[in-house]
């Protein structure tokens, strides 16, 4: 009897945006290709999607000639290529209408994408219709995947549930997608056994990542369940949070018995100096050097092992404030080690309480978010969930779709406490078609709409950043930040235009002075804007001014276009800690707000 071959997928996009900001530019995607091809065992490889293209407009370069010229050399060589969308939000991290995820699909077949892996962050079946219905209409194959996490909820028989779904609407294959990597193995195996067993024609691949673990033992329970397709890494980005490595899972499934492909050593070690050397051109800048390692901490709370970064920058920026609270009730300080505990343990109380939603993006952002202001407030002597931001309440009342678990009673009494209403359609009906719009928009600045229509959908997904591109500012303001950052890295360079930074304020100072105000986070990194009047460096909200919760007190100007700052309470500001065209940090504390 033949052997069972199990087949192999290079995720190349998602190792790069597992490890840091950036991928590889098309050049150096091009000059990769060959040698991915030359190893010999792999059948597909994961080319684009996410935040792929939003990547591409970043360096300011056209995203939709990387992915033609990306997956040309793959196809000529009859590999497969696979993309990542998020259902309702397709490519992006909010919703998406329509007529723009239809296009989607259309312009990424004509592109050359043959797979479309689509999911849903609350693994909402109706998310994910119009994505099955679509891919299958644009000539593609439908890949679904499943959210994995591990809960009380999350039976093999919920999952079931949804697998039914899809593939009542057409879906082709699959996939488990194991975000965190908390999937226990043996549950990852009987969920394949059912799925199989159930819809043998199905084909089923699996996505782990190596944060806490699991994976390689869950690879192999899948494998022998019947799973067909296995998502593995190479170095220098395999395993830490990043995916186990081809290498060591092919040696595996060979002695357990399975057919395999062979691998060509010499091309796997040019994969592995070129991705080094994009790495060491400027791509390394942005990597996290914990993402190279795993850490057992990431079973308790299901966190992603993408977000340890983001989210120890958090910690960081509210230490000051909460030792502050601290030594004026006369307890001790913190460090950092004991805040994360804390965060973990809070994240596990709140998870099942705000309904089991998967920890994927931008769920795993909402549970996260709400956990550390529960932290804040509680150090302050305040009750949990005296603070939840707009996005999480939109998750909480169904707006993005049915969350998995019951919400717990504080938190449906809360929600009628402030007069909201819970919402049980199908989200996609919030967001009507707006093709029209953006063509006419693309008339009036006299911009094509480009081959198969590639440009109007690029220009519709991504707006600000598309407009950013077409300007060059995307351009030059990518340049001018790599410039910074190789100065802090001591590298040689030339900056084409000074930098000026301004002194910081001391955020211990001004937490000890207002232990019980509430401090406004600068949401991502960028420069921060008071007042449009970017000359008047005097521009910052004065002590007593009136903020209201949920409502922009200023701005960030990011890499991609404004971010609001958005103070978290009704009330006044007591202290202002940054300047007006200042640098901030993702995180860092730019004011207080006392209610």
């Amino acid at each position: 009897m033949a052997k069972r071959e199990i087949k192999f997928s290079l995720v190349y996009r998602d190792m790069w945006q597992s490890s840091g900001r950036y991928v590889p530019r098309v050049d150096q995607l091009v000059e990769v290709a060959p040698a991915i091809i030359d190893m010999g065992c792999f059948d597909r490889v994961e080319t684009n999607g996410g935040a792929f293209e939003q990547v591409n407009l970043l360096f300011g370069e056209n995203p939709n000639i990387a992915v033609r010229r990306w997956t040309a050399p793959f196809h000529k060589a009859g590999i497969e290529t696979h993309m990542l969308e998020r259902g309702l939000n397709a490519l992006r991290m909010n919703p998406v209408p329509a007529d723009v995820r239809e296009l989607m699909f259309k312009v990424k077949k004509k592109q050359g994408t043959d797979i479309a892996r689509s999911f849903c962050g609350l693994n909402d079946h109706r998310n994910l219709r119009g994505s099955v219905e679509y891919a299958k209409k644009a000539g593609m194959v439908s890949q679904v995947a499943l959210s994995i996490t591990n809960s009380p909820v999350h039976t093999v028989e919920y999952y079931m549930g949804i697998v039914d779904k899809v593939v009542e609407y057409g879906a082709d294959e699959i996939c488990l997608k194991d975000m965190a990597g908390v999937g226990r193995p043996t549950f990852l195996g009987l969920l394949v056994t059912d799925i199989k067993n159930k819809y043998p024609h199905i084909k089923v691949q699996y996505h782990g990542h190596t944060g806490p673990g699991f994976s390689p033992a869950s690879m192999l329970e899948v494998a022998r369940a019947g799973a067909d397709y296995l998502d593995v890494a190479v170095e220098p980005l395999s395993w830490g949070k990043v995916h186990p490595d081809v290498i060591t899972i092919r040696e595996m499934m060979k002695a357990d018995g399975f057919a395999v492909k062979d691998l060509n050593m010499d091309a796997y070690m040019e994969v592995r100096r070129l991705t080094q050397k994009f790495i060491d051109d400027f791509l390394g800048y942005w990597i996290n050097p914990s993402n190279s390692k795993m850490t057992s901490l990431l079973v308790g709370c299901g966190l992603p092992g993408g977000m340890m970064g983001s989210m120890m920058a958090d910690l960081k920026g509210f230490q000051g404030a909460i030792n502050a609270a601290q030594k004026a009730h006369g307890r001790p300080e913190m460090s950092l080690d004991t805040l994360m505990v804390k965060l973990f343990e809070e994240v596990e109380y709140v998870w099942p309480r705000l309904g089991y939603p998967p920890l994927v993006t931008p769920f795993s952002q909402y549970v996260k978010n709400t956990a550390l202001m529960n932290l804040f407030n509680m150090l302050n002597d305040k009750p949990r969930w005296t603070t939840i931001d707009k996005d999480t309440w939109g998750m909480i009342l169904g707006d993005m779709g049915r969350l998995p678990g019951p919400l717990a009673p504080e938190i449906v009494e809360l929600a009628k406490s402030k007069g909201l209403k819970f919402y049980d359609g199908v989200p996609q009906d919030n967001y009507p078609d707006e093709l029209p719009k953006f063509r006419a928009m693309m008339k009036e600045e006299g911009w094509d709409e480009g081959e198969d229509e590639e440009e109007l959908f690029e220009f519709a997904m991504h707006e600000r950043q598309y407009r950013d591109y077409k300007s060059g500012v995307a351009k030059e303001r990518f340049n001018e930040e790599l410039a910074q950052m190789k100065e802090k890295a001591g590298a040689p360079i030339v900056i084409k235009r000074p930098v000026v930074e301004m002194p910081k304020f001391d955020v211990n100072e001004y937490a000890s002075k207002y232990p019980h105000a509430v401090p406004v986070q600068a949401p991502a990194k960028g420069q921060l804007i008071w007042e449009n009047d970017m000359d008047d460096v005097s521009a910052a909200p004065i002590a007593g001014t009136a903020v209201t919760a949920g409502k922009p007190m200023g701005y960030v100007q990011t890499w991609y276009g404004m971010e609001e700052l958005i103070p978290a309470v009704t009330g006044r500001v007591v202290a202002v800690l940054g300047k007006q065209g200042e640098k901030v940090e993702k995180g860092e504390i730019v004011a207080f707000v006392q209610e």
